[in-house]
């Protein structure tokens, strides 16, 4: 019997307008706890955000993440690089 090999891709955020870092924090702390997300990892110097999501649910997991970012940074804009 076979298992099936779960596959991640990585995805590249902008975060504009980014006020501070504990906020970034969170946002991380909050992108990590979606399902189908293996990492998060955010830089609030840079303002960019990289996503390990599970292959074939991006769409379902961007919904969430877009969730996250307002419910924490309301004025915050997230963008695909």
């Amino acid at each position: 019997m076979s298992r099936k090999e779960i596959v991640f891709m990585k995805k590249n955020y902008i975060l504009e307008d980014l006020d501070c870092a504990n906020c970034a924090a969170k946002i991380e702390d909050g992108v990590k706890n979606i399902e189908g997300v293996l990492e998060c990892s955010v830089s609030f110097v840079t303002e960019k955000m990289i996503v390990e999501i599970e292959e074939g649910k991006e769409k379902e997991v961007e919904k969430q993440i877009k969730k996250v970012v307002k419910k924490i940074e309301p004025d915050t804009t997230l963008r695909e690089v």
